[in-house]
């Protein structure tokens, strides 16, 4: 899967499903493999190196995918060590997720394991009667850096194999139609969760802890230097 990136084809909507959808995507993974710039790319189609790797953004993105209008809502985390409360309230939030690694790092590629145990439990333990895993993603990221690589494409689909979870390699940098396939894999991934479990998507409170993060429409913040204005981080929310 880590070398075609012909997407599946979409599940035949059926009368009750609506042809606009909001969509919760938590992107997960250790800091500096490339979440921001992944998540910016897939908005504007630009790449862009250079982020803060403490600040933390939901942002806020319309685009068509088979026909449907999909209004995604996508929490760029800032991957740094965290507490317990911190970390549940974003998993508790997103309806799927994205777990990033760089295939030039290896202790972000042993941290995908751990993420994904830790939404299971999350979100096992906060949906009653509901045993499905939610809808996620590995992706591998900076295939462009081959001499610095310390991941094989075959780590990545063998973890990707165990762990039961679609699986793709990529580089943000080099092509913006990978970094696209990816959202659109995962919302097809959602999509069919929702055709087999309704009440998987039912729409969650949204706690005073997640309310603080602050929010950018693709449409009107997004300058040509990505995030247009600066922001405090998701912790500085916090009380004392």
């Amino acid at each position: 899967m880590s070398s075609n990136f012909t997407l599946p084809r979409p599940l035949r909507r059926s009368g009750s499903l609506p042809p606009s959808r909001t969509v919760r995507v938590v992107v997960l993974g250790q800091g500096a493999v490339g979440k921001t710039a992944m998540t910016v790319r897939f908005i504007t189609k630009r790449f862009i190196g250079e982020y803060d790797p403490t600040l933390e953004t939901i942002y806020r993105h319309e685009t068509s995918i088979s026909g449907d209008v999909v209004h995604f809502e996508i929490l760029d985390t800032a991957g740094q060590e965290e507490d317990t409360l911190l970390i549940e309230e974003k998993i508790k939030w997103g309806d799927g997720f994205i777990i990033v690694y760089s295939v030039t790092d290896r202790c972000s590629f042993d941290e995908v394991m751990r993420l994904c145990f830790l939404v299971n439990h999350i979100h096992s333990g906060s949906k009653k009667g509901n045993s499905d895993p939610p809808p996620m993603v590995i992706v591998a990221n900076k295939r462009d850096l081959q001499f610095d690589r310390m991941v094989s494409t075959e780590d990545g689909e063998n973890l990707s194999k165990t762990l039961k979870q679609p699986f793709y390699e990529i580089s943000t940098r080099d092509s913006c139609e990978e970094t696209v396939a990816v959202f659109h894999a995962l919302y097809y991934e959602m999509m069919k969760q929702l055709n087999s479990s309704p009440t998987s998507f039912r729409r969650r409170a949204v706690s005073k802890l997640m309310e603080k993060i602050p929010k950018i429409h693709s449409n009107s913040a997004l300058g040509s230097t990505g995030r247009s204005f600066s922001f405090n981080s998701f912790r500085d929310f916090l009380p004392e």
